[in-house]
């Protein structure tokens, strides 16, 4: 039996996996003036960039093609290091895809409720070239 989360504690996806809250989405119908039109995905979104909450507001096209379940119910999202081991054993709504360069999202079922998972391209580390005339000397 598995032990029940106690009020003060995270939830063990952040908790012990390691899981990062990024974003709510919640869906809604209509027009918005300051949304944010993403064609080749058909979806209207409002609220991500400002919101200091993690807030986003999505309205999707009728061409959009995700489930109903994504366009009705509202979404809990969580950047997580390795998406494959993310979504080993979970219940995939949405397989993994690229929606923008460096970003992997899929979407998984849990009790209901669809769930994002958001895997980030880890950027290049390098040294940054050394600007010419730049350097002091003592």
């Amino acid at each position: 039996m598995r032990r029940k989360r106690r009020e003060h504690e995270l939830p063990p996806v952040v908790a012990k996996l390691g899981w990062q809250y990024h974003h709510v989405g919640i869906p809604y119908t209509d027009p918005r003036v300051q949304e944010q039109h993403l064609a080749d995905l058909g979806v209207h979104v409002y609220g991500f960039a400002t919101s200091p909450y993690g807030i986003e507001w999505m309205r999707f096209e009728p061409q959009c093609r995700v489930p109903d379940i994504v366009r009705t119910v509202p979404h809990v999202a969580f950047v997580v290091k390795d998406m494959k081991k993310a979504l080993n054993g979970r219940e995939v709504l949405i397989e993994p895809n690229e929606p923008s360069a460096g970003v992997r999202v899929a979407f998984i079922l849990h009790d209901g409720a669809p769930v994002e998972l958001m895997e980030f391209a880890k950027p290049k580390v390098g040294r940054p070239p050394a600007k010419r005339g730049s350097r002091t000397t003592r």
